[in-house]
């Protein structure tokens, strides 16, 4: 009982301490503080521009040359195109026209009348196998004329032997050109023409 009386006071005693001492340490004297040191003086020097610099001019590129224009290139009329039959030779018989000669005349001559007429005739490749294997035929062929001249609805009606040159027919035929028929100055379609294209093999 004792011990607890004693450490009462005693921490009573240390919290009046602590008291006094921060009532010390908060206490205004009214005295002025310390009067901050004075501003540096900063003194800035401003040097005159100087006349006689150098001044750099910059002078454009010269202008690029005006391009060339590209040369004229003159239409040149398409002649007919031999065949690349590599040692074989093809007999491809003329369509049969009614007697009009293979010559397309001048440009007046294009729209007097008259039956169409062949100006380009492409010869058909020799297939490969066949060639080989010695084969030689025949293919006959249907196809109308169409009033610019072109070939469509090339279609094979008969063939010996079948189905072996009837592929190299058909695209041959669908670049020949015409001159198409004209009937009273106007271009008219000529379906159901047919040619017989012969493959034979060179020495036969």
């Amino acid at each position: 009982m004792v011990r607890f009386l004693i450490s009462i006071l005693l921490g009573a005693g240390v919290a009046f301490a602590l008291f006094v001492v921060m009532a010390k340490l908060v206490e205004n004297t009214g005295e002025p503080g310390e009067k901050p040191p004075p501003p540096p003086v900063i003194d800035i020097v401003m040097n005159e521009p100087d006349d006689q610099a150098n001044t750099r001019v910059r002078t454009p590129p010269p202008p690029p040359p005006p391009p060339q224009e590209p040369p004229k290139v003159e239409m040149v009329e398409p002649d007919a195109a031999e065949a690349n039959t590599d040692g074989f030779s093809l007999n491809i018989p003329n369509v049969d026209t009614g007697g009009v000669g293979v010559s397309i005349g001048g440009i007046g001559d294009m729209m007097r009348d008259g039956d169409a007429t062949p100006i380009v005739r492409i010869d058909p490749k020799y297939p490969p196998d066949a060639a080989r294997d010695g084969k030689e035929g025949w293919v006959l062929l249907s196809f109308t004329i169409d009033t610019l001249g072109g070939v469509k609805d090339v279609e094979v009606l008969d063939a010996d032997p079948k189905r072996v040159f009837d592929r190299e027919a058909k695209r041959a035929l669908r670049k020949w050109k015409y001159r198409p028929k004209v009937v009273d100055g106007v271009a008219q379609e000529q379906p159901g023409l047919q040619v017989r294209l012969d493959f034979t093999l060179a020495g036969n």
